[in-house]
């Protein structure tokens, strides 16, 4: 990958990548294509879909036994047929999932809004186990909580919608997964230090992984 300019001795750097490879386009839209046969019948059953969906009061359906993950679900698909790009983030269009880890009272809330139970195995589990929400409560001060419950501060992270951590996954198809586990393995090794304090010891387990 020689052909890309960039600093690559330094820490990735997703918009300095962008800024040095764009090339700016100033012409105007006729060389987009409209859509395909296909696009507009896929386009026609989402449509339908989502009528259905706001006649349901906004929600037309949630799989309320299965926790939401990468691989939990079977594949879905709007019309098979007629899809060239494939994937839906549940087995079926429209479908909501539950994402209990981020704090179990708030999926029995959106649930019970809608009249739906969440299952019982699911509600065992996380009675013992400890929730992004959790771990966020457990962190804030008695002042914090207060602050919080009158409204004075808002945007908190005790939700997990507000919470959580987005990957950016530009980075692989602009650096290529070999860059950036040598930038890894550079940010583990400056962290090859005399004195291992907390924050250290944080570091290096975050960064740390098995390469090979």
């Amino acid at each position: 990958m020689d052909f890309r300019k960039g600093n690559w001795n330094s820490e990735i750097d997703v918009r300095d990548f962008i800024i040095l490879n764009y090339t700016p386009y100033d012409g105007d839209e006729s060389f987009l294509s409209g859509p395909s046969k296909k696009t507009k019948k896929l386009w026609d059953v989402v449509k339908n879909l989502l009528d259905k969906e706001r006649e349901a009061g906004g929600v037309l359906s949630i799989d309320a036994k299965t926790i939401s993950n990468i691989d939990a679900f079977e594949p879905g698909y709007i019309d098979k047929e007629n899809e060239s790009i494939v994937g839906l983030q549940t087995s079926r269009p429209l479908e909501r999932a539950i994402m209990p880890y981020g704090g179990i009272r708030m999926v029995k809330n959106s649930l019970n809004a809608y009249k739906m139970q969440l299952d019982p195995s699911i509600e065992e589990i996380f009675t013992h186990r400890k929730t992004h929400n959790d771990g966020v409560f457990d962190a804030y001060t008695d002042e914090m909580k207060k602050a919080r419950h009158y409204g004075i501060i808002t945007g908190l992270p005790d939700a997990y919608g507000r919470g959580r951590i987005i990957g950016d996954y530009r980075r692989v198809a602009l650096y290529g997964v070999d860059r950036l586990i040598e930038s890894k393995i550079l940010a583990l090794d400056a962290l090859d230090v005399d004195v291992m304090t907390e924050d250290i010891i944080r570091k290096r387990e975050e960064t740390n992984y098995e390469w090979n």
